[in-house]
């Protein structure tokens, strides 16, 4: 039956729960609703009535309204022009319906993501002729979408066969027909440059790999103590007010990923529009032009419909696969997946589900997963290696980890970056707790540290760990009977575990200096933290007053050295390190000739 055919009627409404009778309809089709054409999706069939759930406001709509079918499931066009793209949850491009429809989104409107007229620079695979069997990821050929990325023109997945012919280099609109292909039983299909993906379903690849590199943050706290592997999954939980969205615009904005796909699912709007405002202004740490050129965002802000917002998680997760596909590394990073998890539950709700924990659907652990397990690295078809790294912010209500969604997830993720509230609130950012926060990837990422900066790197993060699960046991004996009741020994260490949470753990995203940090400046705060303490207890052992250790200008200066000089200007941190061994020498030489005593300026 005909698209013109299927047409259907509203037999009932409630909220954006829509049931409708029409005919031939398909589970996960999408249907337009009402006069005003509401993009839905079908998710239940009972014989000839589905059950849609709607991405717009029903409001004003009425039952025998007409119900259309679409004749294809909710799916993203996939192809050049989306990258520096800002999209809504069902990705229709903002910037072209604020020209079309002012400040807010017009019900109905319906867009498409790609430019239709726009003309693009094909360039066919070299040695690639009409005659060659080709299949799915195969390149036909590419297009330099932004100065930053190449995108190669792929065969959608499902499609291989003999190539019966292919257009020659030269400007095309991403409908032209760029090639045909024969499969085996004889069909053509008429290949352009762009496809069209269900965003429910994976993107298919030749076969999962380990990951084998870190995502370099420039965030010493994540890079150092819980690293993330290209490909990994993880997840940053905390209450309100405690840093998830900074962590995460951080994370996109110095990450060494080739793409960075943001998606605000359900985030306040003032949030959003931060984001909105400053990434097209950002410059590319790494290819020193515009951030915007590798970078996609999708913005579902939480006035937006409830049902666009589940859908918007899905959308990001399907752009980064097809970049992946090409062979790139993409971080996408979800803020947050407890909005999305709230979206669920009240679809579920209407649809009169059995609600489990906290109101929310029995289904919510096995959808978390399906989503997470959708990063990875993966080797592609055709282009190489690619990979999907996916970073969840989770928003526990009132800082329980113990609720569903951010139990859940902690039993799926690698990689775990909780926040606190204790220490947002002593000004301590990123307040990512290393008592709580693990890392499943430690040992993978030793082998690029220690290979590409130094062998010593497992050690020294190891000393300082110790050291700070040291600080939380002293804390609690001083928060008691006072620092009175702690030897010398022990309020050296309290004072080494300062060192490390001032001076290598803090890290302001305000600080033009400060804000990004290499690896090799990450280790050598590190190291040189580690070495003070040393010193310093080694005095201890020969006797030093740990009140001379500490009226040492140098702990000062060791808190303040990583906003004083840049990733750059490792040699003067070196020139720091050679006064402190100085220093601390100077001291064991005076003391060895008091003879016991000793005399601190």
């Amino acid at each position: 039956m005909s698209e013109a055919n299927r047409v259907g009627v509203i037999r009932d409404i409630n909220g954006p729960i829509v049931t409708i009778d029409l005919p031939g309809v398909r589970s996960g089709e999408q249907v337009k609703i009402g006069e005003l054409g509401l993009f839905g999706e079908v998710i239940s069939l009972h014989g000839r009535e589905a059950v849609v759930q709607t991405y717009e406001s029903t409001d004003g709509v009425r039952p025998g309204e007409p119900a259309v079918g679409v004749g294809w499931p909710l799916s993203v066009e996939l192809g050049p022009g989306l990258m520096g793209g800002i999209f809504d949850g069902v990705q229709r491009p903002l910037s072209k319906i604020a020209l079309e429809s002012g400040d807010y989104i017009r019900r109905g409107i319906s867009i498409p993501a790609l430019d239709r007229s726009r003309q693009w620079e094909f360039e066919r695979a070299e040695g690639l002729e009409a005659g060659a069997e080709i299949g799915p990821g195969s390149v036909l050929g590419t297009v330099q979408e932004t100065q930053t990325i190449l995108h190669r023109i792929l065969v959608p997945p499902g499609v291989a066969g003999e190539l019966e012919e292919i257009a020659p280099s030269g400007a095309y609109d991403i409908e032209s027909t760029i090639a045909r292909v024969r499969d085996a039983k004889g069909n053509s299909h008429r290949l352009s440059m762009y496809q069209r993906w269900p965003v429910r379903k994976p993107r298919p690849y030749r076969r999962r790999d380990d990951g084998v590199a870190p995502l370099i943050t420039g965030q010493r706290v994540i890079d150092t103590f819980f690293p993330q592997l290209k490909g990994g999954k993880g997840a940053v939980p905390g209450p309100f007010g405690a840093g998830k969205t900074v962590v995460q615009q951080q994370v996109a904005r110095w990450s060494n990923a080739d793409i960075v796909i943001y998606v605000g699912c359900g985030e306040r709007g003032n949030e959003l529009v931060d984001v909105l405002e400053t990434f097209p202004q950002l410059d590319d740490p790494y290819s020193g032009r515009k951030l915007m050129e590798r970078t996609l965002l999708v913005a579902n802000t939480s006035n937006m419909p409830v049902v666009a917002r589940e859908a918007s998680v899905y959308v990001g997760i399907t752009m980064a696969e097809y970049y992946r596909d090409m062979g790139y590394d993409v971080v996408m990073l979800a803020d947050s997946t407890s909005r999305w998890a709230e979206a669920l539950r009240e679809v579920s709700g209407r649809l009169g589900q059995m609600p489990v924990e906290e109101g929310y659907p029995a289904y919510l652990a096995s959808r978390l997963a399906a989503v997470y397990e959708r990063a990875g690295r993966v080797e592609t078809y055709d282009a190489g290696s690619g990979s999907v790294t996916l970073i969840g912010a989770v928003s526990p209500p009132g800082g329980d980890f113990s609720e569903p969604v951010t139990s859940h997830t902690k039993d799926i993720i690698e990689t775990f970056w909780a926040l606190s509230k204790e220490l947002a609130d002593a000004r301590h950012y990123p307040s990512i707790d290393w008592v709580t926060s693990f890392s499943g990837h430690v040992q993978t990422a030793a082998q690029w540290w220690h290979k590409e900066i130094d062998p010593n790197w497992e050690q020294r993060r190891a000393a300082a760990l110790a050291l700070l699960a040291r600080d939380a046991e002293l804390s609690r004996i001083v928060n008691l009977v006072g620092p009175e009741a702690l030897s010398d020994a022990q309020r050296w260490e309290l004072e080494g575990a300062a060192l490390i949470k001032e001076g290598v753990l803090q890290q302001s995203a305000l600080d033009d200096i400060d804000t990004f940090c290499s690896p090799a400046k990450q280790f050598a705060l590190l190291d040189l933290a580690i070495g003070i303490y040393r010193s310093g207890e080694s005095l201890i052992q020969l006797g030093v007053p740990v009140s001379e250790l500490q009226n040492l200008p140098l702990l000062a200066k060791m808190r303040r050295i990583k906003s004083m000089y840049s990733s750059e200007e490792l040699d003067r941190i070196q020139g720091f390190r050679d006064e402190v061994e100085k220093t601390m020498e100077g001291i064991r030489v005076e003391y060895a000739k008091q003879g016991g005593g000793v005399g601190v300026e």
